[in-house]
């Protein structure tokens, strides 16, 4: 006897985080009945109240040490003013330098907390309008000039709204201490505050203009228009480009995102993997690079099932390489976008060394990482590891806070990974984590490219002057210039510094493409000379009875030096019939 329900087909639970099958504000309504609260304020307390306090009370501290050590040392006869002032700079340096780290530390957490996304915020959403309701049948020229103007429109509107809070606050802040506030600090905490929202705000109100003048004087994305030419003899380098394959650990499971909506399980996955092993036997391929969302939530069964795929294909797996995307580090439960854990909880330590225990077993001889000045390769990722890697596996076995504070560093000082060119004027691979670094399922998908990360890999390009590049990351360095199917689809998974990203590269931009995934959008284009590559999902976006597809991408070595893009080869994955699903 047939079951009354299906159990693979799957049921309304498979969709309750799915953003196809129910709406932004289904699932918000649904999360608000399940967030914790008290675990939401710690975590708020942890992220924005301590940064702030720290930053605010820099000042006052500062003031209020420097007065009284300068009333003790004028009370030493003898002691002339150079000499004071010289022991006085050499105790502020000593004596508040960590301070001062803890203060740059604040600073910049709050910057990439508050202070860009809500730049960002009103930039997309003045473009988002005026996609909307300005460029219907508009030519490129006028989408392009309208962006442009929105960039430079958000800058001033940003700027005006943070100087209107700097006016607010200002009556509250104070700026200089005294030595009984350092025995009564809880009195510093409302002017500590007062003075981090104006320093925030100002610091918004002076960057957003900055940032809106330099985004609205940038080349803006267009569709590439046309595919690059190369002479028969010169170099070329096939490139498969997947991303977001969302394995799930189990046979039946269905993704987060799709929930019935796309593929169940890994079937489709692996009969794209298939299809490769008889494109590469046919054709040799060079390089299959996966930009990110290897797994659907991070879990160890996941990884597991990618494991074993890639091994059922070693001669694909000697040529993969791998880099993290937001549900291989930032989804806290699968079932359940609710759940946020505390910046201090392992569980993002966990991921972070899943990923990097899978990126060190596909990649780990090949990829190289960079020096503590991060100016210069140092080494193998397997050979960086090395020395972590008995601290690794008995964190990963026990999962403890301090386990996991030892390895706060590992993670964060192997980015950017690089595969050298195998000749001076030959093809690299930067790989990026652009992640932002969020504890809470429903923002999981912000993306942020760390400065530190992004002068390393300028440092990597320079070091290079003649090799040409792919550059890949997980997130879109900009939005399509296409209207964006909703305002939470173009501002929640947006890459907050991705105009500065693409700037920083338009210098070396005739020798590199941009390669990532993140929004399962088939897109090619530009912004001025760089070209960017964005990767379909071959396994979301469809049901189990439709097509997917993926892109082989032939790259050359142009005459003039430059990283020349053919026209690719899409590859369609056909739906396996209903019987062969179920069997």
């Amino acid at each position: 006897m047939a079951p009354l329900i299906e159990p693979r087909a799957g049921d309304a639970e498979d969709d309750f985080s799915s953003t196809k099958k129910r709406s932004l504000l289904a699932i918000a309504g649904s999360l608000l009945g399940e967030i914790n609260l008290p675990k939401l304020a710690l975590a708020w307390v942890i992220l924005a109240l301590v940064p702030g306090v720290l930053l605010g009370l820099a000042p006052l501290v500062a003031t209020a040490w420097f007065a009284s050590v300068a009333d003790r040392l004028f009370a030493l006869a003898g002691i002339g003013s150079l000499l004071l002032l010289a022991l006085i700079a050499v105790a502020g340096w000593y004596g508040f330098r960590p301070l001062l780290r803890l203060v740059e530390r604040s600073f910049w957490s709050l910057n990439s907390l508050a202070v860009q996304p809500v730049y960002a915020l009103c930039r997309e959403g003045l473009r988002h309008l005026a996609e909307r309701f300005l460029t219907v049948g508009a030519s490129e020229d006028k989408r392009a000039a309208l962006r442009a103007a929105t960039a430079i429109g958000a800058g001033l509107l940003a700027s005006a709204g943070a100087a209107t809070v700097v006016g607010l606050v200002w009556p509250a802040t104070r700026w200089s201490g005294e030595f009984a506030d350092l025995v009564h600090p809880l009195r510093l905490l409302v002017p500590a505050l007062a003075n981090t929202v104006a320093v925030m705000a100002a610091y918004l109100a002076l960057a957003s203009l900055a940032w809106g003048l330099a985004d609205g004087l940038m080349d803006q994305p267009r569709d590439l228009g046309g595919f690059d030419e190369a002479p028969e003899q010169a170099r070329r380098w096939r490139v498969v480009h997947l991303s977001d394959i969302h394995i799930v650990g189990e046979r039946y499971g269905f993704r987060i995102e799709s929930g019935r909506a796309g593929p169940r399980g890994n079937e489709r996955l692996g009969q794209v993997l298939d299809r490769l092993d008889e494109i590469h036997a046919a054709e040799p391929l060079d390089l299959l690079l996966i930009t990110g969302d290897m797994t659907d939530a991070g879990r160890s069964a996941e990884w597991a099932e990618f494991l074993d795929l890639m091994a059922r294909h070693p001669a694909l797996a000697e040529r993969c390489l791998i880099l993290p995307g937001n549900h291989d580090l930032n989804i806290v439960d699968r079932a359940n976008p609710a759940r946020l854990e505390l910046p201090t909880s392992p569980g993002k330590r966990l991921r972070q060394m899943r990923t990097l225990s899978a990126m060190a077993a596909i990649q780990g001889e090949r990829v190289q990482v960079l020096d503590r000045e991060r100016a210069g390769l140092a080494g193998t990722l397997a050979a960086a590891l090395e020395p972590h890697r008995e601290a690794i596996g008995v964190f990963a076995d026990a999962g403890t806070l301090r386990l996991s504070a030892g390895l706060s560093t590992v993670w964060a000082d192997v980015f950017p990974m690089v595969l050298p060119p195998a000749e001076a004027d030959g093809l690299g691979v930067i790989l990026l984590n652009s992640n932002a670094e969020t504890h809470f399922s429903f923002t999981n998908a912000l993306g942020l490219v760390a400065e530190e990360d992004l002068q390393a890999m300028l440092a990597v390009l320079r070091r290079f002057p003649k090799a040409r590049w792919i550059i890949g990351l997980h997130h879109h360095p900009v939005e399509y210039p296409q209207p964006a199917k909703a305002f939470s689809e173009r501002i929640g998974t947006a890459l907050i510094n991705g105009s500065r990203f693409v700037r920083q590269l338009k210098p070396m931009a005739h020798r590199l493409v941009a390669m990532h995934g993140h929004r399962h959008v088939d897109w090619i284009g530009r912004c001025g000379p760089l070209k960017i590559v964005s990767a379909p999902s071959p396994v979301m976006e469809a049901t189990d009875d439709m097509p997917t597809g993926f892109y082989i991408h032939t790259l050359a070595a142009a005459a003039d030096g430059g990283l020349a893009l053919l026209a690719p080869e899409r590859i369609e994955i056909a739906p396996r019939p209903p019987a062969a699903l179920s069997s």
